[in-house]
Order: structure tokens, then sequence, then C-alpha cells
């Protein structure tokens, strides 16, 4: 079965893609289906997406800054501050159309 996947365009370096499309691609990593972003669902997001080291370190801070309601998680509510932040700092950029 073959696995259909939108190719992103890429602008400046910039990966582009609309929030809505930002929101599918997170949600593929969150694997107990709880509807929230854990520290390590991030982590195999951003390994996935650029690879590199310290993945775990990456995510938990990356965690403490985007999460509003300090919970640990990051859930629908701070999916908007995700966003900003990869923008700023992942080589992303979110089309809000």
């Amino acid at each position: 079965m073959a696995i259909k996947t939108r190719t992103y365009s890429v602008v400046d370096g910039k990966r582009e893609m609309t929030i809505d499309e930002f929101k599918r691609w997170l949600k593929k990593f969150d694997d107990d289906k709880d509807g929230r972003i854990s520290r390590d669902e991030l982590a195999d997001a951003i390994r996935v997406s650029h690879g590199g080291w310290f993945t775990g370190r990456k995510s938990k801070r990356i965690i403490g800054l985007v999460d509003a309601d300090r919970n640990g998680f990051i859930d629908d509510n701070e999916i908007k501050n995700l966003a900003e932040f990869a923008e700023k700092y992942l080589n992303v950029k979110i089309l809000y159309l």
C-alpha cells in the first residue's frame, strides 16, 4: 500500500506549510493518540524532520518554552506557540491562509 505524502515547497531554505498541514504533520507523532504532544513525541518529530543530535534535550527546551500551562505537553491551545517557535528556529514557514 502506497503512502501518499505532500511535497512541501521550500522557499529561502524554509519548508512552507499551512497551519493545518503543520497540525496534521505534528499529530502523526501523537503515539498514544491523547491529542497532546509529549517531550518524547516531539523528539521523534524533530529527529524525523531535521535529524541531528540531542533531540531529547531540544524537545525538553521547546516544551518548556511553548507549554503555556506548564503541564509538560503541547495541546491544541499551544500549537500556535509551537508553530511560532518552528518558524524562528526550525526552518519552517507557516502559512496562515
